[in-house]
Formats: structure tokens, C-alpha cells, sequence
């Protein structure tokens, strides 16, 4: 699956997530019950139904795991991304960079702003759907992407084609 269907797929999902959250006024605890509960169940379907027609399962799902290395690449990924923050944060405390601290409390201070106007689902929504047209135009899959010039002219790059 290359990087549109990822994108595809994350707007997709994100785009179920937050109906659900959103025009629902569900949880995200009762969503997450409402996927098990599903997946629960087309199992069970399968598996009868597999049993009916004498169809083996190639793959035991008690047997999926993941790597070690693929763990503690995760784990890693995450303590870097918390530990930059800690540090910009820390940083931007101890008022050691004026910039910075200025920085920092305006865009809490905008996402305060933000949050008081539109609910953080929302808020979420259109950030998954402004990192998904990211994904697609750095692609440059579905035609024309419009660039900003630094002059502020408008201008259009042709997709290239690689076959």
C-alpha cells in the first residue's frame, strides 16, 4: 500500500472516528467497544462459516506477534517525541529564550482560543484531514498541488509520472 492508500485509509477512519465522536456525542471508549464488539462477532461468522464449508485457516491469530526490535521501536519513537516536548517546554519555562516562551504562549493560548469555539474532535478532524492533504500533495498523486512561491504567486506543479 503505498502513501495514498495510507492517507486514504487515515481519512477514512478518521472520518468514521469522529462522526461517532462528533454527531453521535459518543465516547471514544464507546467506540472503541462498539470496533470490538464488531469484530467480535464477523469472527465468530467466519469461523462458522469455515467450519461449514471445511475451509483451513492458513494463519492461527494466537500465534501474531510482534518483533522485539519492531517493540522497542515504538517505545523509542515515543520517548523521543515526549522527551523534545519535555524540552521545548522546559526550555521555554525557565525563560532562558525569550522567543521561544513567547512562542509557546501564544500557541497555547490559541489552542485555548480554539478550544473554547469548537469542540477537540473537531479540532483533531480537520488536523487529520490537513496532515492527510500534506501526505497526498507531498506525493503529488492526485494531479495538481498548489505551491506558494515566496513572492506569494500562485503556482501549479505537474504531477510527475513514474511509469
Amino acid at each position: 500500500m503505498g502513501e495514498v492508500g495510507k492517507a486514504m485509509g487515515l481519512l477514512i477512519s478518521g472520518t468514521l472516528v469522529y462522526y461517532h465522536c462528533a454527531y453521535r456525542n459518543a465516547t471514544l471508549l464507546s467506540l472503541f467497544s462498539d470496533v470490538l464488539i464488531v469484530l467480535l462477532c464477523s469472527l465468530a461468522i467466519l469461523g462458522l462459516l469455515f467450519r461449514q464449508l471445511n475451509v483451513s485457516v492458513p494463519v492461527d491469530p494466537l500465534e501474531w506477534q510482534i518483533s522485539q526490535d519492531t517493540a522497542s521501536s515504538i517505545v523509542a519513537r515515543l520517548a523521543n517525541t515526549v522527551g523534545a516536548a519535555e524540552g521545548v517546554l522546559r526550555v521555554a519555562a525557565t525563560g532562558h529564550d525569550k522567543r521561544l516562551f513567547v512562542k509557546v504562549v501564544i500557541c497555547l493560548y490559541s489552542l485555548s482560543a480554539l478550544g473554547r469555539l469548537i469542540s477537540g474532535v473537531t479540532v483533531a478532524y480537520a488536523g487529520l484531514c490537513m496532515f492527510c492533504l500534506s501526505i497526498l500533495c507531498q506525493n503529488q498523486s492526485l494531479g495538481n498541488c498548489v505551491l506558494k512561491r515566496a513572492n506569494g504567486e500562485i503556482v501549479e506543479q505537474e504531477a510527475h509520472s513514474d511509469t
